[in-house]
């Protein structure tokens, strides 16, 4: 019973650890198959976390931080589009500067607005387990003893399969990622199909940094996104821009840090710098053992002019 329970308590670790993740790698998913490379993804997990805790901060109401994490990171990604699809700047530096100023900003205000580095602890998002299901030996304690966004999480998976590859949005999406030439020829207008899909993506990402502030930790610090934009992106890359796929490889990062935390909590003789970076050589070795295998959509990264149909 006791090792039931440790590989029960290990999968709810590992989902509850991939769900900023998933949040954020969905999130890439959209922009990407547009077209539009995304790095920013770190900025808007932060962004996210950052205005759903002052929201909720103020408020008392974890609701309405999740609300403000939404506009937030949908905003972010307004501006990440207007830059690369209207201003025609390089998509990595746009990322990688929204990036840079989300850390800078957020820390800046989070010192003006919690008269410190960080909040106290904040009322959060409590699990909302299903009656009936939430008993089912050990598949119950994981799927349905969680929280709202686990909840949101799964069926924006589906919904997102759906909409991809079974609805004519989704072939409109695709098309203006693979050949915005064509599409454009086709009647379609590329920039209204990339503005949006980069605002769906700041949306979902933004809801991987609530989660962090609100569910996990419940509260905010600076820095508190760690990197997790770019596991993000590692796993949608790993996952070969597939909804499911990239949710998997979430899962498979998130039970490498439970793993990782375990061995700590054992004490096991192995210095702990050793074990933090784990994560993230998995992510690395998964990246190169896919060199050449995981083809990202064909107009990835490069502008689209609509005054001469030709890329820039």
């Amino acid at each position: 019973m006791n090792n039931i329970n440790f590989f029960s308590d290990y999968l709810v670790a590992s989902l509850s650890l991939a769900v900023p993740l998933a949040f954020a790698a969905l999130g890439g998913m959209y922009s990407e198959r547009s077209g539009v490379l995304n790095i920013a993804l770190e900025g808007m997990l932060i962004t996210g976390a950052f205005s759903s805790a002052t929201a909720t901060f103020y408020t008392g109401n974890p609701w309405l931080g999740l609300l403000c994490a939404l506009i937030a990171g949908g905003l972010v990604g307004l501006l990440h589009a207007f830059m690369c699809i209207t201003l025609y700047v390089n998509q990595l530096v746009s990322g990688l500067a929204i990036n840079l100023v989300a850390a800078g900003l957020t820390s800046f205000l989070a010192r003006l607005v919690f008269n410190g580095s960080s909040t106290k602890r904040l009322p959060g998002i409590e699990p909302m387990p299903i009656p009936g299901l939430a008993n089912i030996p050990v598949l119950g304690s994981v799927l349905f003893q969680q929280d709202v966004l686990v909840y949101l999480l799964i069926t924006l998976v589906a919904v997102s399969i759906y909409i991809f590859f079974y609805t004519s949005f989704g072939l409109t999406l695709r098309a203006v990622g693979e050949y915005p030439q064509a599409a454009a020829t086709a009647g379609l207008s590329v920039s209204r199909v990339r503005y949006l899909a980069v605002v769906v993506s700041g949306c979902l990402a933004s809801l991987g940094g609530a989660d962090l502030a609100l569910v996990q930790i419940k509260f905010f610090t600076e820095g508190m996104s760690a990197g997790k934009g770019f596991i993000a992106i590692a796993a949608l890359i790993f996952g070969r821009w597939h909804p499911l796929g990239s949710t998997l490889a979430c899962f498979l990062f998130g039970a490498t840090e439970a793993l990782q935390l375990r061995i700590q909590a054992l004490g096991v003789n192995i210095p702990y710098q050793f074990l933090v970076m784990l994560p993230y050589a998995i992510a690395l070795f998964a990246l190169l053992g896919l060199a050449g295998k995981s083809i990202p959509p064909q107009g990835l990264g490069v502008p689209y002019s609509p005054e001469n149909h030709q890329d820039n």
